[in-house]
């Protein structure tokens, strides 16, 4: 079993900046590596993948954040992280980390996740 906790959401003027960090922990044994990721939801509307950050530690980013967020990660501390500056309004989402081992395979479009955080509201204001 698989726990994910997100912090660091909050309210922010556009143009601002934001961190979140995302702690996982794994009971049973489970081997926890990278194949996490940042999603986000607005009412109304699907999840959409914002991030990915891989089992080689290498990133992968929607076309919608390039150049603005930023994926890291702390294996020691199984902790991910999004960095993103520029924050426009439209970023305004519950923002929710993701763990699958599948999202390493069939990357940010895939459905296939089995363990998602609460979610961390982020709001960016004009």
């Amino acid at each position: 079993q698989v726990q994910l906790v997100e912090s660091g959401g909050g309210s922010v003027q556009a143009g601002g900046s934001l961190s979140l960090s995302c702690a996982a922990s794994a009971s049973g044994g489970t081997y926890m590596s990278y194949c996490m990721a940042w999603f986000r939801q607005t009412p109304g509307h699907e999840r959409e993948g914002v991030a990915l950050l891989d089992s080689q530690g290498s990133a992968t980013y929607a076309d919608f954040v390039k150049g603005r967020f930023t994926i890291s990660g702390d294996n020691a501390k199984n902790t991910v992280y999004l960095q993103m500056t520029n924050l426009k309004p439209e970023d305004t989402a519950m923002y929710y980390c993701a763990f699958d081992p599948r999202l390493c395979r069939y990357g940010l479009e895939t459905g296939l996740v089995d363990y998602w955080g609460q979610g961390t509201q982020v709001t960016v204001s004009s």
